[in-house]
């Protein structure tokens, strides 16, 4: 059947994309990835094949941004904690010093100001928070107007003001543990940091030691490195951590829309046209 294999619909990465593959299948012209993160694929190993590469952003933006909101509010009101005291066996009253922080006027910075983070600052301006952001490239003026962001052209001076920090980029070598020990220090003695961005973006161990120290508040994330962690490594122990189990696109509308758009891209490709969302080795 090799001769025959077209096209390669990938879902949770699987199959592999090797140069063994890529070699049986002679025929292939494009390889439609299920979600946005391409760090599982050689872009470079992939495109010297002649094969094109697609991604489907548009179908996980808006599930994905849902995420980010629902773990920030989780960890700002710390509800995860609040169950467990809930549904104790020797549960009287709650505390009155178990106390959150409030989300109505804090200040987020979302540094990734792609789709995604774009409609974060949409949901955070419901909210009425002040939203700061940081990206390669600075958004039109009018985007920016419509949501009430303010341009850090350094990501240092978001870290220094943001209550909220969203990571919100795709792993490369150039984002590879962006955020970490020095980074980490810049923030807020109270802020959070919210992630569901891929792993490796943050220094895990460096996260570990400023959580435990008072360095920052609080951690929400929805991915880890790897995943999953160790059952006995320090960050899952920690009170002030929220860790779901790469939750971010996995919703019913979701998982439809992004079959929904590989299958555009795939069919694309097959029928000489230009791919809607392709995706160039850097």
């Amino acid at each position: 059947m090799s001769k025959k294999v077209q096209a390669i619909y990938l879902w949770w990465h699987k199959p592999v994309i090797d140069q063994e593959l890529l070699q049986s299948l002679p025929n292939l012209k494009v390889i439609a990835n299920s979600g946005v993160g391409m760090d599982h694929l050689d872009l470079k190993l992939v495109a010297s094949f002649g094969v094109k590469m697609a991604n489907a952003p548009r179908a996980v933006s808006s599930s994905t941004a849902d995420t980010r909101m629902a773990l920030l509010l989780a960890s700002a009101r710390r509800l995860v904690e609040g169950y467990h005291i809930a549904i104790s066996s020797g549960m009287e009253y709650c505390e009155a010093d178990f106390l959150g922080v409030e989300v109505t006027g804090a200040t987020l910075g979302v540094t990734g100001m792609d789709r995604i983070g774009y409609k974060i600052a949409l949901r955070a301006k419901a909210f009425e928070m002040n939203i700061l952001y940081h990206n390669r490239t600075r958004r039109k003026e009018q985007e920016e107007q419509a949501v009430g962001t303010t341009y850090c052209e350094k990501v240092d001076s978001l870290l220094q003001q943001a209550d909220f920090v969203m990571v919100v980029v795709s792993l490369t070598p150039q984002t590879h543990k962006l955020i970490g020990k020095r980074e980490l220090e810049l923030m807020k003695h109270t802020a959070t940091l919210i992630k569901i961005s891929r792993g490796a973006v943050i220094d895990q161990e460096a996260l570990v030691t400023a959580l435990q120290t008072g360095v920052i508040r609080a951690a929400a994330l929805d991915v880890t490195y790897p995943e999953p962690r160790p059952r006995d490594h320090a960050l899952l122990k920690l009170k002030n951590v929220i860790i779901t189990p790469h939750l971010g696109i996995k919703t019913h509308k979701a998982t439809y829309m992004i079959t929904e758009e590989a299958v555009e891209n795939l069919l694309a490709t097959l029928n000489g046209l230009s791919i809607p969302i392709e995706v160039l080795p850097s």
